[in-house]
Order: C-alpha cells, then sequence, then structure tokens
C-alpha cells in the first residue's frame, strides 16, 4: 500500500452506494470487459457500468447480485460504452472478491 494518505474531507467526496445488477453482458470483441445495467434506486433509471471483471465471474452470474460501486466518478467511454461508475472490488487472481452487503438492502445504500 503506497498511496499518500489523504485527508478525511478527501475520502468523503467518494461516493460508494450499493447497485442492483439488472442485466449483464461481455462486451463483443474484449477479453475482460462486461457491460452491467445497475440500479440505484434514482429516479432517472438504472445505470450503465463497465467493468474489467470477465476473468471472475460470467455475466449471468452477477444478475440479481448486488454489489459495492463508487458512483460518482465523472462518466468515462470505454470501447464505445459510457459508464457512469466503478465496480468497488478487492483483490485479484485467487483473492479477487466482490464487496457485498450481509443481507439485502434497498439500491442505492450509500456505504459510510
Amino acid at each position: 500500500m503506497n498511496k499518500p494518505q489523504i485527508s478525511i474531507d478527501e475520502f468523503n467526496k467518494i461516493e460508494v452506494s450499493i447497485g442492483t445488477v439488472k442485466s449483464a453482458e461481455r462486451v463483443p470483441e474484449t477479453d475482460k470487459l462486461i457491460k452491467c445495467t445497475v440500479d440505484f434506486g434514482e429516479p432517472n433509471g438504472p445505470r450503465t457500468i463497465v467493468s474489467g471483471i470477465a476473468a471472475y465471474v460470467s455475466a449471468e452470474d452477477l444478475v440479481g447480485r448486488q454489489l459495492a460501486y463508487v458512483t460518482n466518478l465523472e462518466s468515462r467511454v470505454i470501447k464505445g460504452i459510457e459508464s457512469n461508475g466503478m465496480l468497488f472490488a478487492v483483490g485479484s487472481d485467487d483473492t479477487f472478491a466482490f464487496l457485498t452487503p450481509d443481507r439485502l438492502v434497498p439500491p442505492g445504500t450509500s456505504a459510510h
């Protein structure tokens, strides 16, 4: 862990919320990208979020799961798809894991 320390004010700028994956599919012509439609309980409907996780999970296994996402990042276009958030997960290879609530919570529930 070599990243610089940040203040609590900087940390408070990060918005982590629980989203429910409504649909998921592999992004064609890529090895690791999955495009998800994720419900955060927002009035304008679900968001599209692209994640590089295909090495760890199939798209079908994501549908219905509640996962943690960073929801206040600027949108980014990845392989022509606008992504409006970032999956918040830990590890890699054999240690890869999702951060999930231990019980069902309303979509959009904030981490704190």
